[in-house]
């Protein structure tokens, strides 16, 4: 009998692991925004992570016995199994909380669009625009909170129709294939554009593919995207709230007419908007 028992024993540890820690959503494919929770009986001092190696930065409400983490899954990430390291700290006393997670394959349509000539093969000219854009970007990409900006739940940032156009597979002019990395919106031209929640504005300038642009950071690497807007009413540096108009929607950039493009970023990942208007983040931080 003694014997019997010994191996339930031994499992008892990863058990208790996989009830500290949750996620939200449970299953997770490509393009997925992911709620962390690690949850023990006793405070933590810290809790720290790694996750396709990205560095996690948890965060508490004040109850040290509950940490969380935003994270996401690239949509590009490998499908299999992936290794999500946390480590909680009771003083400085570690303790592995550790998981495998399954990442799933998200099934994404493929499509054809013609746009200017000037947007597959770009002349001289256009190059140094690019390269100009490229280093605002990187730039903007490079600032981000220690803490968490945003305050609730993410809001769509226009009234209008969101599309499953996130993960496209998408081939301009027959000749240049790309992964459409953000959600297009049904917008008029002059739709007023929001901010999906508080943080603070990194960039709002016309780049030569995302057209008058506004990049928002909600703190630890969290950021999200406003593209093809005909106007922009927001400055860099400036702190703005969850639907506040952040400009109007229209048609610059790579476009084949008027919408708005929202892509949201975490730590260089690209993940899925609409999902992430679907997790509840309220009373969080």
């Amino acid at each position: 009998m003694r014997l019997a028992i010994l191996p339930i024993l031994l499992a008892l540890p990863a058990i208790v692991h996989s009830q500290a820690v949750t996620l939200t959503p449970a299953i997770v494919e490509f393009g997925s925004p992911e709620l962390i929770r690690v949850h023990t009986q006793h405070p933590m001092t810290k809790v720290e992570g790694e996750w396709f190696g990205h560095t996690i930065q948890f965060f508490s409400n004040g109850d040290l016995s509950t940490w969380y983490a935003l994270v996401g899954v690239d949509v590009e990430a490998p499908s299999g199994p992936s290794s999500l390291k946390i480590t909680a700290y009771a003083k400085e006393k570690p303790t592995d909380l550790s998981l495998a997670i399954p990442i799933r394959p998200a099934h994404y349509r493929t499509g054809a669009i013609t746009v200017e000539p000037r947007f597959v093969e770009p002349g001289p000219e256009d190059q140094k625009l690019i390269e100009a854009a490229s280093k605002a970007k990187d730039k903007a990409f490079a600032e981000t909170a220690n803490h968490p900006l945003w305050a609730s739940s993410f809001r769509a940032p226009v009234k209008a129709t969101a599309t499953d156009s996130f993960g496209t597979r998408r081939t301009f002019n027959g000749k240049l294939a790309s992964i459409h990395k953000g959600t297009d919106f049904r917008a008029a031209s002059g739709t007023p554009v929001l901010a999906g929640n508080s943080g603070t504005v990194v960039l709002a300038q016309k780049l030569f593919y995302e057209g008058n642009c506004v990049m928002i950071d909600h703190g630890l690497g969290l950021m999200s995207i406003s593209m093809h807007l005909s106007r922009i009413d927001v400055k860099p540096g400036q702190q703005v709230i969850r639907g506040q108009p952040l400009g109007l929607s229209g048609a610059t950039g790579r476009v084949t007419g008027p919408h708005l493009h929202w892509a949201i970023r975490w730590e260089g990942v690209m993940l899925d908007p609409v999902k992430l208007l679907h997790l509840n983040l309220n009373n969080l931080p």
